[in-house]
């Protein structure tokens, strides 16, 4: 048979002739010799007698590797693996064994045979045994074993035509040897022998490339080169002696993969170590200074951006290893001169990769700023005053400018919106720097060139300048979120700075033209909206005078969004935010100053909170209830509260109830039917206190019955319904009047509460107080449990109240039934005798027979004589109906009587 032909595989449903089974069964016969020989091979080669015969060893591995030339037999692996890791060890001492070894890895190129099916599956751990000894075989010193290593592995990864084998043996699938990889040592050994190859730099080039390879290919090789430290080692080994200019770029990709493709946490804790970080250093300085071509300049940025996960980690050595200065001084220049030999020499070209590594510097100012250090250093080398400048408006047109040695309009608006990025984050930091540089002038100025009618054409490519294309908005967004973060800080020098600047009717102007202008489908307009809006509550929570300064054009402005409701809380537009920085700048800007209040109850601002808390959703209830209990100290507040109604009739103390029990019912506390106390010793005890009444607290952490005040609205219901006053309350059904009584002794219960929790965790510590203490206790508990009862027995009177008025109401509405039903058949029994009247003669005549009887008969009863009389017309209408029915006649009469005789 000719060995060379290519048989293709034979479909299991097709006949077989039986010479076929003969070939079939010589071939079996022949892999069944060649696994003896095989054998044999293993034998020759560790028998004390036989394993210095080194001409005989290599005859043998001549005529095993010319048998296998088409490819390594699954079954026979692992033998095979034991041949070479002997050649590998003989290799050492006798040079002649090398090239066996650099035959056997090219054969290895080649797919794995199987003989049967299921051998993929039978001898998969043999396979992933053998592709681990391959790469340890990188400890033969020989360069060339090494570098067929490498080529070996570069060959898994290509796709191979078809090569000769035998008729019954057949290659595995393609991706059979790259899932055996992910599972085998084979990275991980190929990444430590990177030590062996300090001296050749070839072989660790194509070494890298390898290693590139396995690590954009697969997320399980970046696990495995990571267990071995794949990123502290590349790292380290990547400023070393390179004449191609490769290694550096090499290990920059193999790092990227590591971080794309596995843990980004482990990656960059790698890397931070003191030596990586240098290591980094050296590499970005030398690209910063020396690189010309454009894929050395995108280099220099990808080390910036691997530099920034290291920032990311508390407390890295950036700062430590003098990196951090250089990257401060590059970052101000050339807007700020340095002293820097290295700065200095640096030259920029405003190309597009300049202008990243420009904003790659400005987001490490934000991820180093966590570092205390780094802002030390901030404050030294005045970034805080390179930002102020970043930002400031451009003040000549672009075409005024000469040469290239600028940046473009495009490239400065981004560098503009990035740099006020970054201030939103260090500026709250720095506060002292940003004052001293007269920060809020600044921001002032440039919100002043935002709302100005100069002409400007926004670009809009950067991802900061989002919804700001042919206008100012994307400056103005981030102005404004600048602003926000200063002023939250609540520092009063900051704050007072910002209201002696008039910024407070500045930014109502901004908010009230914006409103007018803008759609309500612009995210970018409601976020800057809200932002404004928080702003302002930052600046007048605490201070009655700027209150004032919000006055009635601050009112009409928080009016106007209330008005606008809660409809659109969920559109994902940012409504939400501007629903809570609305509420939130009636409670900051308006409460606490009597002149606000008042104006803002006379423009029914209480009515439309009470829309609000009636409309909108739960997780707002609780900012609108803390609003409407501190207006409740103005005097006039009780008078709105109480005159409200909603649409459907709705009173404002049925509203505040209704909400007590929605608030009940999430909170699991037990209630009757009637909604009624059921457990007199437990009467507003949550579900969750329930589970928590096993523990005991330390003595600094508030109780379960005190944290729970906070966790839910039932104390500010409490506190406003007081405010309101218990009694005669407008609009109030049964219902309502049986969860009043709770409410209205809720702070009794909530003492109570206390006192028998205090009792329970004394209990579990094994502490028994004094008599006079557990009596005192005891005492307090069994007034709380009475008060309790009394409360469940007013409320059941209530109860039973309104079932005698349900039952008396039930009674007159059967007696009402009643009646209609009698009239019903009244009028049924008219009609039947009306029908037989008219349908007969026969009793036609007998009703007009006896109806003569009945007046004849009312006549002889009358005995008082006839009386006459005269009538005369009153008056005279016409009903408008045509003719005798139309006119209708008053008359009057007068009896006429006899005159008597003298």
């Amino acid at each position: 048979m000719d060995s060379g032909k290519v048989v293709p595989r034979r479909k299991p449903d097709l006949p077989v002739i039986s010479l076929r089974e003969e070939h079939k069964s010589q071939h079996t016969q022949e892999a069944t010799a060649k696994s003896l020989d095989l054998s044999k091979v293993v034998r020759l080669f560790e028998d004390p007698l036989t394993t210095n015969l080194k001409e005989r060893h290599l005859f043998v591995l001549k005529k095993l590797l010319k048998r296998n030339h088409s490819g390594f037999l699954l079954r026979e692996l692992t033998a095979l693996s034991r041949v070479l890791d002997i050649c590998a060890e003989k290799a050492k001492d006798h040079p002649e064994y090398v090239p066996a070894l650099c035959e056997a890895l090219k054969i290895c190129r080649l797919p794995f045979l199987k003989e049967r099916a299921s051998d993929e599956l039978s001898y998969a751990q043999d396979a992933t045994e053998f592709i681990s000894h391959i790469g340890f075989l990188m400890r033969v010193s020989d360069p060339e074993v090494k570098q067929n290593v490498v080529e070996c592995v570069k060959w898994f990864y290509r796709s191979l035509g078809q090569t000769e084998q035998l008729e019954a043996l057949h290659s595995t699938s393609p991706g059979y040897r790259l899932q055996l990889l992910e599972r085998s040592d084979l990275p991980k050994t190929l990444l430590l022998s990177m030590a062996t190859l300090q001296n050749q730099p070839a072989i660790k080039l194509q070494l890298l490339r390898t290693l590139q390879i396995l690590s954009s290919s697969s997320d399980v090789n970046c696990s495995s080169m990571l267990h071995a430290r794949a990123a502290e080692m590349i790292c380290l080994h990547m400023n070393e002696p390179d004449t191609s200019g490769q290694v550096l770029s090499c290990s920059s990709e193999i790092l990227w993969n590591l971080l794309e493709r596995s843990s980004k946490q482990e990656v960059a804790a790698q890397l931070s170590s003191m030596e990586c970080v240098v290591s980094l250093k050296e590499a970005f300085c030398h690209l910063l200074l020396n690189a010309r071509q454009h894929s050395d300049l995108q280099l220099r940025n990808d080390l910036l951006a691997i530099t920034a996960f290291i920032a990311e980690i508390p407390n890295s050595l950036l700062v430590e290893s003098l990196f951090a200065k250089q990257l401060v001084g590059f970052v101000t220049f050339p807007e700020l001169k340095s002293r820097s030999p290295l700065v200095q020499n640096f030259k920029f070209s405003y190309s597009n990769e300049d202008l990243k590594m420009r904003k790659l510097l400005l987001n490490l100012l934000v991820l180093m700023s966590r570092d205390s250090a780094a802002l030390q250093l901030y404050n030294d080398e005045l970034v805080m005053l390179f930002l102020l400048e970043l930002v400031k408006p451009p003040a000549a047109p672009p075409e005024h400018r000469s040469g290239s040695h600028h940046w473009s309009i495009v490239q400065q608006e981004e560098l503009q919106l990035q740099a006020l990025d970054t201030l939103a984050s260090i500026a709250p930091l720095m506060l002292n720097d940003y004052m001293s540089s007269q920060g809020n002038a600044c921001l002032l100025l440039l919100l002043d060139w935002c709302v100005g009618t100069d002409p400007y054409f926004s670009q809009g490519h950067s991802f900061h300048a989002t919804g700001g294309r042919g206008s100012k908005k994307a400056q103005m967004r981030h102005c404004i979120r600048l602003l926000r973060s200063v002023t939250s800080g609540g520092v009063e020098a900051v704050n007072q700075d910002l209201c002696d600047q008039g910024t407070i009717h500045q930014l109502l102007g901004i908010l009230i033209r914006m409103e007018a202008s803008s759609d309500e489908e612009d995210v970018v307009a409601v976020e800057i909206m809200s932002d404004i809006q928080l702003i302002l509550s930052a600046l007048c929570e605490t201070d009655t005078h700027r209150k004032e300064l919000f006055g009635s054009e601050g009112v009409e402005m928080a009016v106007h969004f209330l008005r606008k409701g809660a409809g659109r809380f969920y559109s994902g537009l940012g409504h939400n935010k501007l629903v809570l920085s609305t509420v939130d700048c009636v409670w900051s800007c308006v409460v606490g100053c009597n002149t606000t209040e008042d104006y803002f109850l006379a423009r029914e601002g209480a009515f439309l909170l009470l829309n609000f808390l009636s409309t909108s959703p739960r997780c707002v209830h609780g900012i609108v209830l803390s609003t409407l209990l501190d207006l409740c100290d103005n005097p006039n507040t009780q008078f709105y509260i109480l005159s409200w109604r909603d649409a459907a009739g709705q009173t404002a103390p049925r509203l505040l109830l209704k909400l007590w029990r929605e608030q009940e019912k999430d909170l699991g506390v037990s209630r009757s039917p009637g909604g009624g106390i059921t457990d007199p010793q437990r009467p507003i005890l949550s579900r969750f206190q329930q589970d928590d009444s096993s523990l005991s607290f330390p003595a600094n952490m508030p109780s379960a019955a005190v944290t729970e005040i906070s966790e839910n609205q039932r104390a500010k219901i409490y506190s406003i319904l007081c405010c309101l006053g218990f009694q005669e309350l407008p609009g109030l059904s049964t219902e309502d009047y049986v969860t009043l009584c709770i409410v209205k002794r809720y702070l009794d219960f909530k003492v109570g509460e206390v006192w028998d929790e205090i009792c329970r965790e004394l209990s579990l510590d094994g502490v028994r107080p004094t008599s006079p203490d557990d009596e005192a206790m005891s005492t307090i508990c069994k007034i709380s449990e009475d008060k309790a009862k009394r409360i469940m027995a007013e409320q059941n009177s209530i109860l039973e109240q309104q079932q005698k008025e349900d039952g008396t109401e039930e009674q007159l509405m059967y007696t009402e039934m009643k009646s209609h039903r009698k009239q019903q058949e009244l009028t049924a029994k008219f009609w039947d005798k009306y029908v037989s009247r008219t349908s007969n003669y026969e009793i036609l005549k007998e009703e007009k027979a006896q109806r003569g009887k009945y007046v004849d008969s009312t006549r002889s009863k009358l005995k008082r004589p006839a009386e006459r009389f005269i009538g005369h017309i009153v008056a005279v209408e016409s009903t408008g109906v045509q003719g005798p029915e139309g006119v209708k006649v008053t008359l009057a009469r007068a009896p006429i009587r006899a005159e008597t005789a003298t």
